[in-house]
């Protein structure tokens, strides 16, 4: 593995090394490692997250070496750089058609892919859901037992290599249309409400509190949030803008489903 990050980091400081076979050969491997969870663009640790810059640095150089080819399925017809994945039942992962990952992408066993898209380099957890529409960035890490609902954007993150990927951490639930972009982090058990829209540059506030408590690029563990509004000066005049608002906390349960379903219901949020 370290001779491998040695060829990626070298290649990527010099782009004439890609025209070599040998180097080819270490970035398709990288690719091949993504593919069946041997290696992570960003990975859990007990203090956060850390980012595998130079697995990043491999699949961005993995377009430029890919030859462009029609892909036939049946009766369509794709053309693309990069395969689609394959193998899905000896993998223990349910896909509904259309749905679509590219190689290089990694789904767990006990996976499900409603029509839905997952790029290159992302991870996908055992017990989730990509619901219907719903997309998962290049990069992007979604945790295991997560559901992405209906139309669900989450942000790739390529550039640059040492950017967090958008995360999506265990047992959260993700309401309908809602976009998470930027390497915004979601932690575990956070409940979004629909619409909700987060990039690193939205506030969002928690509310529960006598005072609000302003956070920025990460939703706190077991938050249900719900999309909001805030005034803001402009040379024009006062606006509202988005923001994302915390309205309360998701329980502490083992019965995860259980604890969902009362976190929607008692504080009215849209799915």
């Amino acid at each position: 593995m370290d001779n491998l990050q040695k060829i990626i980091e070298n290649a990527w400081e010099n782009r004439e090394m890609i025209k070599e076979e040998s180097v080819q050969k270490s970035i398709r491997e990288v690719i091949a490692l993504l593919d069946v969870g041997e290696l992570r663009v960003a990975q859990p640790t007990d203090d956060g997250w850390q980012v595998n810059d130079w697995v990043k640095k491999a699949v961005s150089l993995y377009f430029p070496i890919q030859k462009m080819v029609t892909i036939e399925v049946g009766p369509f017809e794709f053309h693309d750089k990069i395969p689609l994945k394959t193998g899905y039942a000896a993998k223990g992962v349910r896909v509904v058609p259309h749905a679509i990952a590219r190689h290089g992408a990694f789904i767990e066993s006990g996976a499900i892919l409603m029509p839905s898209y997952i790029n290159v380099g992302a991870w996908v957890g055992s017990g989730t859901m990509v619901d219907t529409w719903a997309t998962v960035g290049s990069c992007g890490q979604i945790g295991r037992n997560v559901h992405l609902s209906g139309g669900v954007g989450i942000g790739g993150v390529l550039e640059p290599p040492q950017a967090s990927p958008t995360i999506i951490e265990d047992n959260c639930f993700i309401g309908s249309r809602c976009i998470v972009v930027e390497g915004v982090r979601v932690e575990k058990e956070a409940v979004l409400g629909a619409n909700v829209v987060i990039t690193q540059s939205t506030r969002i506030i928690d509310v529960t509190g006598d005072e609000p408590i302003v956070y920025k690029g990460r939703v706190p563990a077991r938050s249900v949030v719900i999309p909001g509004t805030y005034k803001k000066e402009f040379p024009a005049g006062e606006y509202n803008v988005p923001c994302a608002l915390i309205i309360g906390q998701r329980k502490e349960s083992t019965n995860k489903k259980t604890s969902l379903n009362e976190a929607l219901r008692d504080h009215s949020v849209a799915v």
